[in-house]
């Protein structure tokens, strides 16, 4: 009998201290969620970032992770539907991490009240200037500067270098049409913006011209921009149906210019459109793979190191985006993890509000968040396809170019 109770004694003693180190153990982690697109409308640009993110985390915990605690991140492909992200999340809360990784506009928007309410950071690969105004989302953040203030940096380059260069410079007003799917959340997020801007700097406007997300063919699109006669095409969607309406427009001799969103400009544009992406203008919130700059190093160490199976020339801009994200993600985390506090509110005030030009490298301009910003720059770098490479076109600085407006009117919008 005493050699069973010694027995179940030690047995006691045995699953106290494992419980016990199982409990230290999950103290000593950080649980990141993510909800990523790979599948769906939006995985040509999506498959590369959710790639990226992985190394990144990889790479952190490598680094001793924040504060020497692990990084466990779980990721989901929601496959670019709505229901689906909002499902992925509840289930992210119910693993219990203390921030999430999110992907597109819709879904990043429709879930934004339910971040807000659970004071959720939630860095996204949205970068829709509605997320920016701490007064209606406060946990919303990302490393980008805005896709409003990403359409009128690219206006405004094209009109600054561009313009001027045309024979019909001085004789009439330039003309913008749009080209994007109507709707689509991402697609359609800065189309105010770059209207109004374009009305501010004396630009004739035509009618939209409604493309898929999946489109191949846009001929009928681009014989209506045709009727129209425009300088230049804004391209709001990604990068696949970008190129096919460029391909088009080329085909069907439009003569415009053509400048797009971040999302549409990357490595498989001119694979995609040959001759056609030749002079393609765009936004682009960092650099491309493997350019030099502080930090790329890593980048593509860590994508040689954990996806040798992925060829470098298949590398994308977007693998750079998410890593990005991670970074400002990791420093916030560091810093709230400092001030003892990884609450959302923490990770929030302590965390991602503290940072003050903060510069993660990568061609990324310096980021900083403030309790009533979340406009993380002021402008946007502008590059070109030209020559077989991208080169810098202009660095755009809307809050320097148009002060009182930058502070009073474009917050959010």
């Amino acid at each position: 009998m005493k050699n069973r109770i010694r027995g179940l004694f030690t047995l006691f003693l045995a699953l106290s201290f494992l419980f016990a180190f199982s409990g230290l153990a999950a103290a000593q982690e950080i649980k990141i969620g993510g909800i990523m697109d790979t599948t769906g409308a939006t995985s040509d640009v999506g498959k590369d970032y959710a790639i990226g993110m992985e190394e990144a985390f990889k790479y952190i915990n490598e680094q001793g992770g924040v504060n020497g605690k692990k990084v466990k991140y779980t990721w989901f492909d929601y496959g670019y539907r709505i229901p689906e992200a909002i499902t992925k999340y509840r289930l992210l809360k119910r693993l219990g991490v203390v921030a999430v990784q999110g992907w597109g506009t819709g879904d990043t928007e429709a879930l934004s009240p339910t971040v807000n309410k659970d004071q959720m950071p939630y860095v996204s690969a949205s970068y829709s200037a509605h997320l920016t105004d701490p007064a209606k989302t406060p946990y919303n953040l990302f490393f980008s500067s805005d896709y409003s203030t990403n359409a009128r940096s690219a206006l405004t380059a094209w009109f600054d270098k561009k313009w001027p260069t045309k024979k019909d410079y001085g004789k009439r007003k330039p003309r913008l049409a749009c080209s994007y799917m109507f709707a689509s959340p991402y697609a359609s997020a800065p189309i105010k913006a770059i209207k109004d801007h374009a009305t501010m700097l004396g630009f004739e406007i035509g009618d939209d011209q409604d493309v898929s997300l999946f489109a191949l063919d846009t001929k009928s699109q681009i014989m209506a921009m045709k009727q129209f006669k425009p300088d230049v095409v804004w391209h709001g969607n990604t990068t696949m149906s970008v190129a096919a309406t460029m391909r088009d427009a080329f085909g069907l001799e439009l003569g415009a210019d053509h400048i797009m969103n971040n999302w549409a400009l990357d490595e498989n544009l001119p694979r995609l459109g040959g001759e056609a992406a030749e002079g393609a203008i765009g936004a682009t919130p960092c650099a491309f793979y493997g350019q030099s700059y502080k930090n790329m190093d890593i980048v593509v160490a860590s994508a040689k190191k954990y996806s040798p199976g992925v060829p470098q020339e298949k590398r994308l801009i977007r693998t750079i985006q998410a890593w990005a994200n991670a970074l400002v993600l990791w420093e916030a985390l560091i810093r709230a993890d400092k001030a003892g506090d990884l609450s959302g509110q923490g990770i929030m005030k302590k965390g991602f509000e503290s940072l003050r030009n903060f510069d993660i490298g990568l061609g990324a301009s310096p980021v900083t968040y403030t309790p009533t910003d979340h406009r993380p720059g002021t402008g946007c770098l502008i590059q070109e396809w030209k020559g077989g490479k991208f080169q810098e076109l202009s660095r755009v600085d809307l809050k320097q170019r148009w002060p009182e407006k930058w502070g009073k009117d474009w917050l959010g919008w």
